[in-house]
C-alpha cells in the first residue's frame, strides 16, 4: 500500500508541476489577450482589412510553394539590401497605413502589426518584417490555421524585427459570411499595458 501511495503523489507531482508552470504562463499573457480583444478585435472587420485582404487572395491564389519560397527569399534579400522595391509597396499600401495609424493611437502598447493572407503572406504591415511568408511559423497556424475565432498569444520575447520584448497575439480575420480569409499578428509591449 505504501509503493502504491508514493506512486500517486509522485504521479500527481509529475503533473501538478507542468500545470502549475502553464498556468502561471497563462496569468502572464491573460492582459495581452484581454487587450486583444478589448482593443483589436473590435477593428478587424473594417473595410481596409477585408479588402485588401481578398484582392490579395484573389492574386495569389494560383501561388505554388516555390512562388512563394522566392517571394519571401525576395523580401529577405532586401531587408538587408539597397533596393527595397517589394517592402516599400507593402509598406505604402492603405492597409500598412491603416495600421501605421493603429499603431501610433495605441499609445506605445503595440511595437508592430502585420495582416497575412490566406496563404501566410504579408498582406499590409506597420513595420518591415524581418520575412515575407509567415506560414510556416505558429503564429499563421494557431490563429488561421485553426480557423474561425481563433487566438493564439504567444509566449513573451525578443522580437527581431522590433527588438522590443514583447507577445505576439494571432487572431484570425474572417469574413462577413464567417468565412476565414487571412491574420493578423499584433506584437504587443506587455510593458505598456
Amino acid at each position: 500500500m505504501k509503493k502504491v501511495v508514493t506512486a500517486f503523489l509522485l504521479a500527481c507531482t509529475a503533473v501538478a508541476v507542468p500545470m502549475g508552470v502553464s498556468m502561471a504562463q497563462d496569468a502572464k499573457l491573460a492582459p495581452i489577450s484581454d487587450y486583444v480583444t478589448s482593443d483589436i478585435k473590435p477593428w478587424l472587420n473594417d473595410p481596409v482589412i477585408i479588402e485588401a485582404i481578398k484582392a490579395q487572395n484573389a492574386a495569389n491564389a494560383n501561388l505554388g510553394q516555390a512562388d512563394i519560397d522566392a517571394l519571401d527569399k525576395k523580401w529577405r534579400a532586401e531587408v538587408d539590401g539597397s533596393d527595397h522595391s517589394m517592402i516599400d509597396g507593402v509598406l505604402g499600401n492603405a492597409l500598412s497605413k491603416f495600421l501605421q495609424e493603429k499603431k501610433a493611437a495605441s499609445n506605445g502598447k503595440i511595437a508592430e502589426i502585420f495582416v497575412m493572407d490566406a496563404k501566410g503572406l504579408n498582406v499590409g504591415q506597420s513595420d518591415p518584417t524581418s520575412d515575407y511568408w509567415q506560414g510556416d511559423e505558429g503564429k499563421f497556424q494557431k490563429s488561421f490555421g485553426a480557423g474561425k475565432d481563433a487566438v493564439f498569444v504567444d509566449d513573451i520575447e525578443k522580437d527581431e524585427s522590433t527588438q522590443a520584448l514583447q507577445s505576439q497575439a494571432s487572431v484570425t480575420i474572417s469574413d462577413d459570411k464567417g468565412t476565414p480569409i487571412g491574420a493578423i499578428t499584433v506584437g504587443v509591449n506587455v510593458d505598456a499595458l
